[in-house]
């Protein structure tokens, strides 16, 4: 499968009215192969209006009969990726999403010390990579489990540069793993490469795993974490579960796609987990996004009428008055986390895979 062209990192203009000119230019063709397996048995798992905050455009997932690997069909383009991506990063999420607020929340330092953790029985890494580290919050994090580690972080925005300006890596990257000049700066130079909620992003993530492997020191270990397509959430909430990510997760990859993938690439897998990396927000997810859909529109310079004061003033008061509709349902989150992490209502998993180590 040719890579579909990632999203750019450059902040986009906004242009009024850029939502009349029409959803179509946003979206590729459609796909009639699975981009896992090859296979042509396609199912169709999820068709949904456009998603969160009255973005244009339906939103499609279908999964392979063959290898159960679930994709976005159409996929967004660049400049589509880009458009919904832009909101999310200028800071307008936190103002007018009450979903995307609980998303960015779910990464908590408690959750990030969590993760750094699931390393600790092999021998301490002198040097980390966090691929896709936002704003270096896993790196800050994670030092406190692993002081005499040195992290570096790779984005392809802007963040990770205020990341290293506030001390939470020791490097910045800028760009994408796959990029051949980073692969060229970075090759070898760690043991240890963490991919959190990372992959499902990536138009390519059999390529991603590859230079995760390039920049890793021979023995090295990779850690990942992504949602698992499987969990039972996705049937019971439908286009209202989160981890559908709509339209940013290009790819839902089963555990034992992912798994069978790294072993063919030499690796060995060291330990599979379904518990630890439950995130606990299906039910506020999905409450968060059916109220943030039937809230009056936010006011954005795409849309093709601009709100008017009262609508704007409709939006936040009622938003407010939601807030603690949400709050109830992440306490019911927490509350049943325990139990549902146990069961196959868990919605991520995470693989630690060493690689090959240098030939004797």
């Amino acid at each position: 499968m040719p890579p579909a062209p990632q999203p750019s990192a450059a902040p986009r203009a906004e242009r009024p009215g850029e939502l009349a000119q029409g959803a179509d230019r946003f979206r590729q063709p459609r796909r009639e192969d699975c981009p896992w397996c090859g296979s042509t048995r396609l199912n169709i798992r999820l068709r949904a209006p456009g998603p969160a905050r009255h973005r244009p455009g339906a939103f499609g997932v279908d999964e392979c009969n063959d290898c159960a690997h679930a994709f976005q069909n159409p996929r967004f383009t660049a400049e589509g990726l880009a458009f919904h991506h832009h909101d999310f990063h200028d800071g307008r999420a936190g103002l007018d999403s009450l979903a995307e607020r609980l998303l960015a929340a779910h990464g908590s330092a408690r959750r990030h010390r969590a993760a750094a953790r699931a390393m600790l029985p092999f021998p301490e890494p002198e040097s980390w990579l966090d691929v896709g580290t936002g704003q270096g919050h896993f790196p800050q994090a994670a030092k406190e489990v692993h002081p005499y580690t040195s992290f570096d972080g790779l984005d392809p925005t802007r963040r990770v540069e205020k990341a290293r300006a506030a001390g939470r890596v020791e490097e910045a990257h800028r760009g994408h793993l796959t990029d051949p000049a980073i692969l060229t700066r970075l090759s070898s130079r760690y043991d240890v490469v963490s991919m959190f909620h990372h992959l499902e992003h990536t138009s390519d993530p059999r390529a991603e795993l590859r230079a995760a492997l390039t920049v890793l020191r021979p023995g090295g270990h990779l850690l990942i974490e992504v949602p698992d397509p499987g969990c039972a959430f996705g049937t019971l909430l439908g286009r209202w579960w989160v981890s559908y990510g709509r339209p940013c997760h290009l790819h839902l990859m089963p555990l034992s796609n992912l798994l069978a993938e790294l072993e063919a690439l030499g690796c060995t897998i060291v330990t599979s987990d379904r518990r630890e990396p439950h995130t606990p927000y299906d039910i506020a997810g999905s409450l968060a996004l059916a109220l943030d859909r039937v809230l009056p529109a936010p006011d954005a310079a795409r849309r093709a009428v601009p709100s008017t004061v009262f609508r704007r003033r409709l939006r936040t008061a009622l938003t407010g008055a939601a807030a603690p509709l949400v709050a109830t349902a992440a306490a019911l989150d927490h509350a049943l986390a325990p139990l549902l992490r146990r069961t196959r209502f868990s919605n991520a998993y995470r693989i630690i895979a060493r690689s090959a180590p240098s030939p004797a």
